[in-house]
């Protein structure tokens, strides 16, 4: 069976995910895909892809559905169902056939209700200057709720009686947060209905769907967000409640006896969408960004040269990528930051620590803040360079926005 592969973005996220697993469904890829598997985050997604004179903003839905190829929304993705029933008209609005039709979704995902979305702006607007750089789409309210209440999964959908009990619950939860602010949710009955209309039109499964989908051919792992802002890698607090690095994906293929095959994005400069440490920061670079704008909650798209001690981290924290997808060369700056100057003087990496250790994460954050980092000019073979410096070969390299723009520069192994 061909191996299985997962793409993560090695930067704050942005990096061009979902073009390359748009170009991975491809018919020019021909790596016969049979789904696309959603492994973390939730609505708040934006994997920007340009194909044949189309461009969407995938968020749910799996980036290889212009394509005709299935997704499945697994267990550890965060399904919001107003959102999606948009997503599903938007793609039917450009040409694909019903796009509902293409979706399964694991019932034990959890909900993400208005509720939790008008909870998690609440939150955020009481933090003012201090914001964490959320989304503003109930994606941490949804993750931490869960930790410590039933939750409403897609299941429940199924069941509306539960449904109900459990949106009561929530809706007392988060009443005192709520209520003192302008944000506003549709009434729990109003609700009920929506969930319904929405179970009766996807196709809920258990865990015996992956292995299914997986005899069928191979499997692509969309991630989202992007590893530096991992809950338990990332630089807090400015990190995003899921698990960014491959670790589900690979437990996910474990379950069906399947390895993984992790092909890691980067763009050739550092973006960030948020607050948070950004050592190679530039207010002056001019690199158009016609899909990545202001946000309400996040503010301003950020740009910086590229960070090879970012890189090298979020190498660290995917504990091994087989392979690189350049993005962005059109487009890269004239300089690359090798190492930082730091009071503990010049260093080329950045410690991984033990996972979960929050402790670890804040001092990241804290060395990160203060860095400057030491720049270089890039040498005129990127992809070679970054090969060479990061010690992974790059197999996919992108020169511009379009599917067609992707060159690959090696086929992807295959498992005997």
């Amino acid at each position: 069976m061909s191996e299985h592969i997962v793409v993560v973005d090695l930067g704050f996220g942005d990096a061009g995910k979902g073009a390359t697993v748009d170009w991975l469904c491809s018919p020019d890829a021909g790596l016969g895909v049979s789904a696309v598997v959603r492994f973390n985050g939730g609505a708040q997604a934006a994997h920007n892809v340009v194909a044949d004179g189309k461009h969407h903003t995938f968020a749910q839905f799996g980036s290889g559905t212009f394509s005709g190829v299935p997704t499945l929304l697994s267990r550890h993705m965060l399904v919001e169902p107003i959102a999606l029933a948009g997503e599903a008209r938007q793609l039917a609005a450009l040409g694909v056939p019903d796009p509902l039709a293409l979706l399964r979704i694991d019932g034990r995902a959890l909900l993400t209700t208005p509720i939790h979305i008008a909870a998690n702006r609440a939150r955020e607007d009481a933090r003012g200057s201090s914001r964490h750089g959320s989304c503003g789409r109930g994606i941490g309210e949804t993750a931490a709720y869960a930790l410590e209440h039933d939750a409403p999964t897609v299941g429940d959908c199924l069941r509306p009686r539960v449904l109900r009990q459990k949106l009561d619950l929530l809706a007392a939860h988060y009443g005192p947060l709520i209520a003192p602010s302008s944000h506003r949710y549709e009434p729990i009955a109003d609700l009920i209905a929506m969930y319904g209309e929405f179970a009766a039109a996807v196709r809920i499964v258990d865990d015996r769907e992956l292995g299914h989908l997986a005899r069928r051919g191979r499997l692509i792992f969309e991630g989202a967000q992007g590893i530096l802002l991992d809950e338990w890698r990332g630089f807090h607090p400015h990190t995003t409640w899921s698990t960014v690095e491959p670790r589900n994906a690979r437990a996910l293929l474990a379950g069906i006896g399947a390895r993984a095959y992790v092909l890691g994005v980067t763009r050739t400069y550092q973006t960030r969408h948020g607050a948070g440490p950004l050592p190679t920061e530039d207010p002056a670079l001019d690199i158009p960004e016609p899909h990545n704008t202001f946000g309400p909650y996040q503010g301003g798209f950020r740009r910086g040269p590229l960070d090879l001690p970012l890189l090298r981290y979020a190498l660290a924290a995917a504990a091994g990528v087989d392979g690189l997808a350049v993005t962005h060369l059109d487009a890269r700056t004239d300089s690359v930051a090798i190492g930082y100057d730091t009071p503990s003087g010049f260093r080329t990496d950045l410690p991984l620590g033990t996972w979960r250790d929050l402790d670890h994460q804040r001092s990241l954050t804290s060395l990160l803040t203060t860095a400057r980092p030491h720049l270089t000019a890039w040498p005129t073979e990127p992809t070679d360079y970054l090969a060479s410096a990061l010690q992974v070969p790059v197999v996919l390299a992108s020169n511009g926005p379009d599917r067609a723009d992707r060159t690959p520069l090696s086929r992807l192994r295959s498992a005997a």
